[in-house]
């Protein structure tokens, strides 16, 4: 038993032994290891107060620049307002010594106002008194005095004018002349359209003379039908080969020439038949109107017309206006509008819609007693077209006032088409009667001599008197005369007055 228990003792105190001396080593480690944890500690503290002491110092370095700055700028504000209130002192300084310097000179004004109106007092006795005097010398009082200075300035201020506006009126002409001229030219050389002849008959050619007296029939007959059923004059007389049908409507020579042709062709005229034909070709005449205007609506670009409107235009086909084609009149002053409405900036489109409409009321279904003009404007507003449109068509021959640019160009280039050479031909006794109107219109005027009216009645040479009017009162006589033309006569184009006023000195040599 005690051999057992001395080696167990043994082991156990070996043990505790080196325990002891493994706790003893794990002490020094530990010790060890917190000692060394304190100076890494130490060390992390150091560098973590360095770091915080450098940002600090930073800060402390960039708060002061801000302050420097604001005291800067305090200063800066502080030095302008000293500024500002020494030139507020200085100004008031100023406005004292204004004050001071106003009230001085209003005391100096008062003054001379008060020595001015004694002055004037004076003046006006001395006036009194030169008045008195001038009219005891002169045997006038001073209102006629006056009056007869103010006629006598009235007639040089009169005279003064007149030249005055003739110099801007010759000047105005000589830019704005250009450019118009240049203007219708170019529209001029870029339309060109065929002329008509006035006429009111249409011959019927037919191949042989037999045919004829067919046509006139058993007792006449026939041919008393065909004129109650067209409302045409049919002659049939020695001519060979030819009938000429008359009447002053072209739409029903028109008819009549058609239903004759269609009645030879056919060879069976007789009353029944006549009636049957010509309202079969009335009913095509109305749908070949119909197709024409539709074709120049087309033709032209403009959309949008009433198809009444439509209708007139294609009646306008078979009208003439003093040997002009009414039609191609329409057409050749809407390209003109469209051209002239294109230089001058405006719409083109509703210049050449205005200007195939101007003469619509020319071919109207009734005939009222209204020149045809106001009745086309009338007719427009009827079928609904705009403001602008009517106005040209009732203005292009001034019935009403001209309210848009539209509408001057509507009339001059109605003018233009209608005083072309050769498209139209002017009745003779209208002509000559109208070149008699200018002359005695212008022989009414006191002081004229002689007239004469040249260049088919584009110009009127007016020969006054040298001892009965003198140069300055010539241009007047000029303007009225020119004035009075165009209020009470009716012309194409322009009339150009030419008065001349010459004095001649005649001796003989024996």
């Amino acid at each position: 038993m005690e051999v057992i228990i001395i080696p167990l003792v043994s082991f156990v105190i070996g043990g505790l032994l080196a325990w002891f001396v493994m706790r003893v080593l794990l002490k020094s480690k530990y010790d060890n290891i917190i000692r060394e944890a304190k100076k890494e500690s130490e060390v992390i503290k150091q560098k973590k107060l360095l770091e915080v002491k450098e940002k600090f110092l930073h800060l402390k370095a960039d708060l002061e620049k801000q302050v420097s700055a604001r005291n800067s700028k305090i200063q800066s504000v502080e030095a302008k307002l000293k500024q500002r209130e020494l030139n507020l002192n200085q100004r008031q300084e100023d406005l004292q010594r204004k004050n001071n310097e106003a009230e001085a000179v209003k005391e100096n004004l008062t003054a001379q106002l008060e020595l001015v109106e004694k002055k004037k007092q004076e003046l006006e006795k001395l006036h009194l008194r030169e008045v008195e005097h001038l009219e005891t010398l002169s045997g006038l009082s001073a209102e006629e005095a006056k009056e007869r200075l103010i006629e006598s300035l009235k007639d040089e201020a009169k005279s003064e004018a007149t030249s005055y506006i003739n110099e801007i009126m010759e000047e105005a002409k000589m830019t704005a002349n250009k450019e118009a001229k240049k203007i219708i030219i170019q529209s001029i050389q870029r339309v060109a359209t065929e002329t008509a002849i006035e006429n009111s008959i249409t011959v019927f050619h037919i191949e042989s003379d037999e045919i004829k007296g067919r046509i006139i029939g058993r007792e006449g007959r026939n041919i008393r039908a065909l004129e109650a059923a067209t409302g045409i004059e049919i002659v049939v007389d020695d001519t060979p080969e030819a009938i000429v049908l008359s009447g002053f409507d072209p739409v029903r020579r028109e008819i009549a020439r058609l239903a004759l042709h269609q009645l030879v062709q056919d060879g069976r005229i007789h009353p029944a038949r006549i009636e049957e034909v010509v309202t079969k070709v009335r009913k095509q005449v109305e749908d070949e109107i119909v197709e024409t205007g539709k074709r120049t609506a087309i033709d032209l670009g403009i959309h949008g017309l009433h198809p009444e409107l439509i209708r007139m235009i294609g009646k306008m086909k078979y009208r003439s206006s003093y040997g002009q084609n009414l039609l191609q009149h329409a057409r050749e002053t809407a390209n003109l509008c469209a051209i002239m409405a294109s230089e001058l900036g405006l719409n083109p489109k509703k210049a050449k819609r205005a200007g195939l409409l101007h003469d619509i009321g020319k071919v109207p279904d009734d005939e009222p007693e209204l020149p045809h003009a106001i009745l086309g404007m009338k007719l427009c507003e009827k079928y609904k077209e705009k403001p602008d449109i009517c106005n040209a068509v009732g203005s292009h021959h001034d019935e009403v006032e001209m309210q848009t640019l539209l509408a001057p160009i509507v009339q001059v280039c109605d003018a233009i088409s209608g005083a072309r050479p050769g498209a139209r031909r002017e009745i003779v006794e209208a002509y000559i009667k109208r070149l008699n109107d200018l002359e005695q219109l212008a022989l009414s005027y006191p002081g004229v001599v002689k007239t004469y009216a040249i260049q088919a009645g584009r110009e009127l040479r007016v020969i006054v008197g040298a001892d009965k009017i003198d140069d300055k009162e010539t241009e007047n006589l000029s303007n009225e005369i020119a004035k009075k033309i165009q209020d009470e006569m009716t012309y194409p184009g322009q009339v150009k007055i030419t008065v001349i006023r010459e004095t001649r000195a005649v001796s003989y040599a024996k």
